[in-house]
């Protein structure tokens, strides 16, 4: 049986918050599955999501998963340099997910794809800004954990803040894979 007395409270804490976002995430994707496809005056997912665009920025996105488990391991193994390193990369490609969503959002909103125009409008823009706000989230924690480690104070011996922070990523990045397939792949069948 566990001893709950010597859980780390910061991977407790992030557990605990983890849980009732993805009971959120869920909420917002059983919105968009059921009032999908629903007629509406406006244009369609399948006339303006640039699924290979989403499919880019995805891949950026999951490859910062690997990024901070190396990140991960390498501090595991005492290597500061290393972690910072990964963690920068983490953060880079973080960033320009972050980018490439923005980017989508101009050329949607140039297409007069917004979230007062039609029900896809505003389910998409919901459950994507949604993530997008937990990707900006995750990106400030990573900065916070890079600053430690700056300092020198991202050690191999109770890094369990950096463990919470990477346990929030691969969160964010698995939400994202539920949404893209949801969103953008159900457009192509």
């Amino acid at each position: 049986m566990p001893d709950w007395r010597r859980a780390d409270t910061n991977l407790v804490g992030v557990g605990i918050f983890i849980t009732s976002e993805a009971v959120f995430f869920i909420a917002l994707i059983i919105v968009y599955v059921v009032y999908h496809g629903r007629a509406t005056s406006g244009p369609s997912p399948r006339e303006v999501l640039d699924v290979p665009y989403a499919a880019v920025i995805t891949v950026l996105l999951l490859a910062s998963s690997f990024t901070i488990t190396r990140a991960g391991a390498r501090l595991g193994r005492d290597d500061r340099r290393g972690a910072l390193l990964w963690l920068f990369a983490t953060i880079a490609l973080g960033a320009a997910f972050l980018l490439g969503q923005g980017n989508e959002y101009r050329h949607l909103v140039a297409e007069n794809v917004t979230p007062a125009r039609n029900l896809f409008g505003t389910t998409f823009y919901t459950l994507t800004g949604f993530h997008g706000l937990h990707v900006l989230v995750g990106l400030v924690a990573l900065l916070i954990a890079a600053g430690v480690g700056v300092k020198g104070r991202l050690t191999a011996r109770g890094h369990g803040g950096f463990e919470a922070v990477a346990l929030y990523w691969h969160f964010v990045d698995g939400v994202w894979v539920v949404v893209f397939s949801v969103i953008y792949l159900w457009t192509l069948l």
